[in-house]
């Protein structure tokens, strides 16, 4: 039901139930927040979004307060504004002065609305808490000094991730955000997904960087560099640049690299058309045997180290194949190098992705071969834009260009594993051809297309009848595997992406307070995929070659040497 409020002198509509944010926001109309969450229930704790009401003698949080049909509001108001002013200034008393230095400085929220609300001098003195960083992670930077207690990452982790690997700790004004008994967040229930980082308003929580050891390995000239570049970051890495949120950049972000002065650059949508090869070969037999079924997927570190600590009974269904990042790292060590005449060693090999928790993939001890790591090092989407600042690259102004052989050519299916379902969609098309024989012409399934957190999709290929399941987010998990262990049988094959909207809004994606572009990269990747001439990971022409040449066939024992690995149950404090 709509009703008429009056807002700034002017009517709006107002739906009965709304808060009355819901209805600024509807028409138009900006109020500022901090601790506010869109589809959470409001908590309140910042008073920024404080609004002027008639008859009411103090300000009315505008993210909890229903709004009623009598209501007049003023937003912007003398006495609102100077409320939020005084609000910012006390935050600010307490908050290091080290903005030149900070991750975050230029995107950063308190200093945003230090800025637009005119704060200039400190009227504010406070005695500042004294908090030492935390890097225990290996991917993420902790620091409490920085935190302002929204509480936006302890809701994003426990309420929509199901981790709770943060929390309120201590009282008073000791409070701070912090994992369980304040120790580091190696020993955490943390996965690693990083949408922590991307919700922090400020620079208390950021991934974790090497810049110097990449600079120095790039400017070695006794030192090869080789990087692979996930699906994802074609389309992201514009908005980085000012550029349209989705559009592809593939050939611009390549001649980038080659421009940083990396030898060898490399797109992981190879290894993502490998790991799909591997994988159905990996399902068929398993389906012949009937064992280990369902099989999860693989590729979503964050999901992987989630089984190891909550569900160490399914990793024998854990599909044994390394990620795409890991299979291409040992490729490169092991195929590339020999066939260029390089030695391992003088090899360093980095991934771009669009994830933190690669960072501490490419650490496992399960990812070295006779002591050469597969990665050496792994940049976010936010630190390879940086890195191409850093060195006075306009991509605006650069040509596109091909990337390297032997890995040059991949599929469309390869670039699906960078949305959530785009990976089940590739691997039931390669599963149709291992099964049958023949290829399938249903390239499009609208049913694992959607924003759902769990989507479920059933089909016959051959003389199986099949089901198939997307997880969409790590906190949608839990339903379907008390399912399974309830007895439920019609699932064969379950992706799990840590993300929402899977790799697209991971959590080394370019941050923005409100970020409506996940949808813009998924909507470019299935663009991509309607009008590409090799929709199929099979043919891909470079992997035949690598296949031919050094793998042979699909589950050979080169590739059970190379490409696959085991998981270990994992002990952490929760």
């Amino acid at each position: 039901m709509l009703f008429d409020i009056e807002v700034n002198g002017k009517t709006i509509k107002a739906r009965r139930g709304d808060t009355l944010l819901m209805a600024l926001e509807r028409n138009g109309i900006k109020v500022p927040t901090l601790c506010h969450m869109k589809d959470l229930l409001p908590s309140g704790a910042c008073r920024m979004c404080v609004v002027e009401v008639e008859g009411r003698q103090g300000l009315i949080p505008a993210c909890s307060h229903p709004v009623e049909e009598w209501m007049r509001v003023r937003t912007h108001s003398p006495r609102v504004v100077k409320a939020r002013k005084t609000n910012t200034e006390l935050l600010l008393s307490n908050h290091p002065d080290d903005c030149l230095y900070c991750e975050r400085n230029g995107n950063c929220e308190l200093q945003k609305f230090a800025e637009d609300l005119n704060v200039r001098e400190r009227r504010f003195y406070g005695k500042k808490n004294k908090y030492k960083t935390d890097p225990s992670s290996a991917s993420l930077l902790r620091d409490p000094a920085k935190c302002i207690l929204c509480g936006r990452c302890i809701r994003v982790c426990e309420e929509i991730q199901k981790i709770t690997a943060l929390d309120f700790i201590g009282r008073g004004n000791k409070v701070q955000v912090g994992p369980a008994f304040n120790k580091g967040m190696n020993l955490s229930s943390c996965i690693n997904c990083g949408q922590c980082v991307m919700v922090c308003p400020t620079g208390a929580l950021a991934e974790k960087q090497y810049p110097a050891k990449l600079q120095d390995a790039l400017h070695n000239p006794t030192v090869k560099t080789v990087i692979q570049c996930s699906p994802t970051l074609s389309v992201t890495l514009a908005e980085e640049f000012g550029l349209r949120p989705g559009k592809d950049i593939e050939g611009v972000m390549y001649a980038a690299l080659r421009k940083l002065g990396f030898d060898f650059v490399f797109d992981t949508s190879f290894s993502a058309d490998l790991l799909i090869t591997e994988q159905a070969t990996e399902f068929y037999n398993r389906l012949k045997s009937g064992t280990a079924l369902p099989m999860f997927s693989s590729c979503c570190p964050a999901w992987i180290k989630y089984a190891e600590q909550t569900h160490p009974n399914l990793l024998a269904n854990i599909s044994a194949c390394k990620s795409p990042q890991q299979m291409l790292g040992a490729l490169i060590s092991n195929h590339l190098a020999p066939g260029a005449g390089i030695k391992a060693d003088d090899i360093y090999s980095v991934s771009a992705m669009p994830c933190i928790a690669k960072k501490f993939e490419s650490q496992r001890e399960e990812m070295t071969h006779k002591g050469i790591t597969d990665v050496d090092l792994v940049l976010t989407t936010r630190e390879l834009a940086r890195l191409i600042r850093l060195n006075g690259i306009d991509i605006q102004q650069v040509e596109p260009e091909l990337s390297d052989q032997p890995y040059q050519s991949r599929s469309s299916a390869g670039k699906m594993l960078a949305v959530s379902g785009g990976l089940t969609e590739a691997f039931i098309r390669t599963l149709h051809f291992v099964i049958t024989g023949k290829e399938t012409s249903d390239l499009k399934i609208q049913e694992l297309r959607s924003t759902k957190g769990r989507k479920e999709y059933f089909v016959k290929i051959g003389e199986y009848k099949l089901g198939f399941a997307v997880v969409n987010g790590i906190g949608n998990i839990e339903p379907l595997v008390a399912e399974i262990k309830k007895g439920r049988t019609d699932i064969h094959y379950i992706e799990v992406m840590a993300c929402e909207g899977g790799c697209v809004g991971g959590g080394g994606q370019p941050i923005h307070p409100e970020n409506d572009n996940v949808k813009a990269r998924a909507k470019s990747i299935y663009e991509l995929d309607e009008k590409e001439s090799n929709r199929f990971a099979h043919q891909n022409a470079s992997l035949q070659d690598v296949y031919r040449a050094f793998l042979k066939q699909p589950g050979s024992d080169i590739s059970l040497t190379h490409l696959y690995t085991t998981y270990e149950e994992r002990e952490v404090m929760k």
